[in-house]
Formats: structure tokens, sequence, C-alpha cells
């Protein structure tokens, strides 16, 4: 089996895009995920809050094979928070329970986290989460669900099917 070219960080912010805003949320979930596996290699993007083009990003990376790609920004309930949209159209599968983990650990710090439309899913072997635009909000999400990604991305990989007790 070929080596996959590992994990990718997209942000989504129209903002970012146009150079108006700084990008903090892409670069933390970056080092995070080089601090969980330092081995990988994590690629990064930027779009602007734009559906066709959030899809477009997303079958490329999913065509070339990444093991995760991890998206920032665009879950909320604003006009232009099309990720989860846009992610739908990309997924076959979903996998409800990251998003819900997310939610449920993120409000009991943050009661607006129940607000968040992020979705994760498959699309072949590539495992698709949507984190939040800020930082913080982020980082406390991929937080929740870390203990839970080297194990999905196993099982996705071919890998074994339970974990060990």
């Amino acid at each position: 089996m070929a080596e996959m070219p590992g994990f990718a960080v997209i942000t989504i912010s129209d903002r970012c895009a146009a150079g108006q805003q700084v990008d903090t949320a892409g670069p933390a979930v970056a080092g995070l995920l080089a601090k969980q596996w330092p081995e990988e290699t994590i690629g990064r993007g930027l779009v602007p809050d734009n559906e066709d083009a959030i899809v477009t990003l997303l079958s490329e990376l999913c065509h070339q094979e990444y093991e995760l790609i991890v998206t920032a920004g665009g879950t909320g309930l604003g006009p232009r928070d099309v990720t989860p949209e846009a992610t739908r159209r990309v997924i076959e599968r979903e996998v409800p329970g990251l998003a819900e983990a997310m939610r449920s650990s993120c409000a009991a710090a943050y009661r607006h986290a129940w607000l968040s439309r992020a979705v994760a899913g498959l699309r072949g072997t590539t495992l698709i989460v949507n984190l939040p635009g800020s930082e913080r909000g982020a980082v406390e999400s991929l937080n929740a669900i870390l203990p839970l990604l080297p194990h999905a991305l196993e099982v996705v990989a071919g890998g074994r099917l339970h974990p060990k007790t």
C-alpha cells in the first residue's frame, strides 16, 4: 500500500482569505496535530467561505488520499457559514459521534458550542472533521476528539477493528 500524504488543515474564512485577518486557528490546529503525530506531513490551505471552493479543495485532498482533513471555520449560524454543507457534499458516510463529542465537551465551558453545525465524515479512506473558526473553539474541539483519532484513522486505513482492552 502506498504511503498516504498525511494530514491537511484548511482554514475557511472570507476575512483571512482576503488578508483582512490573521489566521490563528489553522496554525494552532496544525500545531496540535504535529504534537500528536510528529512524523506526519501536515499540509495547510486557506479558502473563503464559498461552498463550491470548499467542495473543490476537499474533493482534491480526498483524491490525493490524505488520511485526515481538518477544517477550521464556517460552522456557525452566519449566512456565509457553509462548511458543513460543503463537507456533506464530499463525504460518503457521516461520523456523527465526533461532532457530538466536540459539542458536548466544549459546551461544559462554553454553552454556545451547542450552536456549532460542525460535521465529520468519511470519503474513501479520508476522515474529514469540521472545527469552529476561533482559535479557542478549534483547539478545544480538537482536544475533545484527539484521543479518538488514532484508532479512527487506523480502522479507516484497514487496521484492527476493535481497541485493545
